[in-house]
């Protein structure tokens, strides 16, 4: 092999290495790109959870709320009555004959 033709071999492999480093080098991008989509992706949905999160929280706590308000009026409920059965009692005792 002369000189020429080594030349000639070493430029082609030099042009084969340079063209797959320029390929390389557009699949990097296209991956670095799709990458940074995908976490814009989920940034976005991250977001988008803790609002629905907080949505979720408000509605239980105003669920909770309703459900303490309900919880003590049917407690007053419960005392009244007790009351007036304690009353009742101790008026049925007190008109019984003395043993």
């Amino acid at each position: 092999m002369t000189i020429e033709e080594r030349f000639e071999h070493i430029e082609h492999i030099t042009a084969g290495i340079a063209e797959e480093r320029l390929k390389d080098r557009e699949e990097y991008k296209a991956l670095w790109r799709d990458t940074q989509r995908q976490i814009n992706e989920l940034s976005t949905r991250v977001l988008q959870f803790g609002d629905e999160s907080r949505e979720a929280d408000r509605r239980l706590e105003k669920r909770i709320l309703q459900l303490a308000d309900e919880s003590r009026e049917a407690n007053k409920l419960l005392e009244a009555r007790i009351a007036s059965l304690v009353s009742g009692f101790g008026q049925f005792i007190s008109r019984q004959p003395p043993l």
